[in-house]
């Protein structure tokens, strides 16, 4: 008896591992070698690649393909047909197997909706990839990131609520109360 829901039209091949609590919804696919955290929800027509780890409460918006050689921490969200690549230069005629790049999204981080991760970056914690993006370069700790090539338009709490920050390069969020400096370009949670 499986402690996780299969659509009946989902297809798990074995060798995937799918932590209790998950949900996988109709006409996806999950790999031999995938591992699924606790509680995960995989949309409809999603594809999980083998060696693709998906941390727990990772939840996959409809038509979204995680291949080979990316990783997500704990309550990753990955939105509406979000694209993730692992080769920088695929040719057909050429295999680069061998040649996957890694990514990495850490833990709560959010990517939007038709949002590209080109491989080999990494998205940083809490930080909130907008829809459309398309992100070349790695990404820090609870920056906001538009545009194409994406870039740094400013700065997210954990729950989302984008910050200000005030001449001292403090901020508290006005939805959590959650408190942030600003040190070097780079943000971190003060409790």
């Amino acid at each position: 008896m499986n402690d996780f829901f299969k659509h009946p039209t989902a297809v798990i091949d074995d060798g995937a591992v799918i932590g209790r609590g998950s949900k996988i919804w109709h006409f996806s696919h999950i790999m031999r070698s995938a591992v699924l955290g606790e509680a995960c929800t995989i949309g409809q027509n999603v594809m999980i690649a083998s060696n693709v780890t998906l941390g727990n409460n990772v939840k996959v918006q409809n038509n979204v393909s995680v291949y080979d050689g990316v990783a997500c921490e704990d309550d990753v969200f990955l939105g509406p047909s979000c694209v993730f690549t692992n080769v920088r230069n695929p040719r057909s005629e050429i295999s680069r197997r061998d040649r996957y790049e890694h990514t990495i999204v850490r833990r709560g981080a959010t990517i939007g909706a038709n949002a590209t991760i080109v491989c080999g970056v990494e998205i940083g914690m809490y930080a909130f990839i907008g829809a459309g993006a398309v992100v070349t370069k790695p990404v820090p700790d609870y920056a906001l990131a538009v545009g194409s090539p994406a870039r740094c338009i400013g700065w997210v709490c954990r729950c989302g609520c984008r910050l200000q920050f005030n001449d001292n390069d403090t901020a508290v969020c006005p939805e959590c109360g959650r408190h942030y400096r600003k040190i070097d370009k780079l943000v971190y949670a003060c409790d």
